[in-house]
């Protein structure tokens, strides 16, 4: 059996702020790096993308799936993939969904884009704005092709997905009316994870993927999350047929991060550095206690609003989950450093992954004292902690990611460095 790390769910240079270096040379050196040998594309509506992936990679026969030109030792698969975003009005109201697009070629993938041309300009973005509802995307994509897939992209974040608080639907139904038959999946997005999306017993026929939505192809983002089965052999049809069937015996579990790191976890308002969980929130009224604006409602808010079951609910032959954060980022927070991408955290990143292999298997496998060994006491027990849930993160709100905390100390240590203006105001000082 083969086991694969895949990750869908990528943009490349020409997606508004994604780095220069998303091309597929860079793409393919980090994954591998990080330990995923399938990746998407990414951003295959875009011509100029689309032209440069078409004479950078050569097809793999029998398998729908792509590689490098002149690939001698391959490692990293490619799976054609985009992005869209769609907005249209629903009885009045305006909804902004975003949609992960996977195809078997790239033949089929310029034929989606003959359809959509006609919705909007994909030389504007990778991720190209349509004007045209769920529903008419996904019958105009299944109509050239039942092989493709379309994924709710990010499912829960505020804007620009099916569940979002400020444009979103309270059901999958609503937003793809007689095209749901097509839906299959949903992705996750970094601000939730599958036991959250478990307390909705409508979401219990859907497959919960993940994916990084990376904008640049470093180790801290790429494959920050991720999905991980088990093939007799790797080709376009058998990975997507283990998601449409919920195959837990062939989608083995999906690479979380802790939705708390998520940007739009809790509710909050950045201007004023104030965030809260739901229960908080509800009892503010969604205000801000300090300029009295409407926060931004983060997913957890919005998981309670349509949730039918308590947080420790398990579905039936659910595919499971781990919760991982990136190793630079792991790094970092261990020797202080503000940035995963620092020249001392990229050093000591290298002698783990030059010495003990890829970072997933650092992360999931490599014992403790062989972590010891290489990277030292303390950085072994921060990923101990972080491999086995012990690690905390002051959630996310309102654009603003989480932050890691491995040890007591050190976060005591750095409250002291901080200036009272800059510590985030308590709740209770507004109550």
């Amino acid at each position: 059996m083969l086991r694969i790390f895949w990750d869908a769910h990528i943009h490349s240079k020409y997606s508004r702020a994604t780095s220069a270096s998303m091309e597929i040379p860079e793409i393919c050196r980090y994954a591998q790096m990080k330990g995923l040998n399938l990746v998407g594309s990414g951003d295959f509506t875009h011509p100029r993308w689309l032209a440069e992936l078409k004479s950078s990679l050569m097809e793999v026969p029998e398998t729908d799936l792509y590689l490098p030109t002149g690939t001698a030792n391959p490692s990293v698969y490619i799976m054609i993939t985009g992005e869209v975003s769609t907005i249209f009005e629903h009885e009045g109201v305006t909804k902004k969904i975003h949609h992960v697009i996977l195809t078997p070629s790239l033949e089929v993938a310029e034929q989606i884009n003959d359809r959509l041309a006609k919705h909007g300009d994909l030389l504007a973005d990778g991720r190209p704005t349509l004007n045209t509802s769920a529903s008419e995307l996904v019958e105009e994509v299944m109509s050239l092709s039942e092989r493709n897939e379309v994924i709710p992209a990010h499912a829960w974040t505020p804007w620009f997905s099916i569940f979002g608080a400020n444009s979103g639907f309270d059901r999958v139904e609503d937003c793809y009316q007689d095209m749901t038959k097509y839906i299959h999946a949903l992705e996750t997005g970094l601000s939730s994870d599958p036991a959250m999306n478990w307390r909705l017993s409508s979401l219990d026929r859907y497959t919960l993927v993940s994916n990084s939505d990376c904008h640049s192809p470093y180790p801290f983002r790429i494959g920050r999350e991720a999905n991980v089965l088990e093939l007799d052999r790797l080709t376009y049809d058998l990975v997507v047929d283990a998601v449409r069937k919920k195959d837990p015996g062939r989608f083995k579990f999906t690479i979380e991060t802790d939705p708390s790191y998520g940007k739009y976890h809790w509710t909050g308002h950045r201007a004023c550095n104030v965030s809260m969980s739901a229960r908080e929130a509800v009892k503010v009224g969604g205000r801000c206690p300090v300029c009295h604006r409407k926060m931004t409602k983060g997913v957890e808010e919005r998981v309670e609003e349509l949730a039918d079951r308590p947080p420790s609910y398990r579905p039936d032959n659910a595919v499971g989950y781990v919760h991982l954060l990136p190793l630079q980022e792991i790094i970092a927070t261990v020797i202080g450093s503000e940035s995963p991408s620092t020249p001392k955290v990229w050093q000591a990143y290298d002698v783990l992954v030059t010495r003990l292999g890829a970072e997933y298997s650092i992360l999931l496998d490599v014992p403790r004292g062989e972590l010891a060994k290489v990277a030292g006491p303390e950085v072994a027990e921060a990923i101990i902690r972080v491999r086995e849930g012990a690690a905390k993160v002051v959630p996310g709100f309102d654009g603003v990611y989480g932050r890691l905390i491995l040890f007591p100390e050190l976060e005591e240590e750095r409250s002291r460095r901080e200036t009272r203006g800059k510590r985030q105001p308590s709740l209770d000082r507004f109550m």
